[in-house]
């Protein structure tokens, strides 16, 4: 077991495609970063077998500001305290607010505000895409990831990038929950941690499972939506596609900015 890093920032997106918002302290349970990714579209201008429409269909999403109407419920499950008062050996989930508790208002680019499940909101979704093509709003009470519950990248791998490219590179193209800020210094260095697990503050422990394959979502600017293809590219030219972490939750606990990080096997 030895300390790796630190935790550099903790990112959740409420609505999946939208933009994230970095948190001070998140909740970390098996089904990922409590509150993140519980709103999603469904449309038909998404790529077969692919329900949701995201940025890559839509680049103006990156531009639009989700935020929770009661951050103090979407904080951390409303019976935590309960839960992490019991002794060893006694169990007690901890428990997802309900859904209305849960409800997102969202800024739009032109600075106008709705209500996730508001009609004008849809149409100015359905804007960049075609007005044949119906949204549906889906809320769930689990992350509407697309793969894996928890994604991790280093600060260090963004800023090898950066250099790699000639340009600084914005982490918040990547859309990571945990942005890590490794000891070594080295870039890529959390590939190496594959097949093992992290401890992640003073409970929560992660199993890394693979790599991140990378999609053309990282091309786009989040302030503007602009795509830059030479991202992908040299992502795909010289790190095999891969571009962070995912694990899965074996431990659950809270992580908060500045948590030290240490590899255990």
């Amino acid at each position: 077991m030895r300390v790796v890093g630190t935790v550099e920032s903790l990112w959740r997106y409420p609505v999946k495609s939208m933009a994230g918002e970095e948190v001070d302290e998140a909740f970390l349970g098996f089904a990922g970063v409590y509150g993140d990714r519980l709103f999603a579209f469904t449309s038909a201008a998404s790529p077969k077998g692919f329900p949701y429409l995201t940025a890559r269909e839509q680049h103006e999403m990156l531009r639009f500001r989700p935020r929770f109407r009661h951050p103090e419920l979407a904080a951390q499950p409303p019976n935590l305290a309960d839960a992490e008062a019991l002794a060893p050996g006694q169990n007690l989930t901890p428990l997802y607010a309900e859904p209305v508790d849960l409800i997102v208002d969202v800024e739009t680019p032109s600075g106008e505000t709705f209500a996730v499940d508001d009609p004008r909101l849809i149409e100015q979704l359905r804007a960049g895409i075609g007005p044949e093509n119906i949204l549906s709003l889906v809320q769930r009470d689990r992350a509407l990831t697309d793969c894996r519950p928890v994604s991790v990248l280093s600060v260090q791998t963004v800023r090898q990038l950066g250099e790699e490219l000639g340009v600084a590179v914005d982490q918040r193209r990547f859309r990571a929950n945990v942005y890590l800020d490794l000891a070594s210094g080295l870039g890529f260095e959390e590939d190496g941690y594959v097949g093992r697990s992290l401890r992640i503050g003073d409970k929560a422990v992660v199993s890394v499972l693979e790599r991140d394959p990378r999609c053309p979502l990282i091309t786009l600017d989040p302030d503007t939506g602009q795509a830059d293809p030479a991202i992908l590219r040299q992502v795909g030219q010289a790190h095999e596609g891969m571009f962070g972490i995912y694990a899965a939750v074996l431990v659950e606990g809270t992580l908060r900015k500045g948590d030290r990080v240490e590899l255990l096997d």
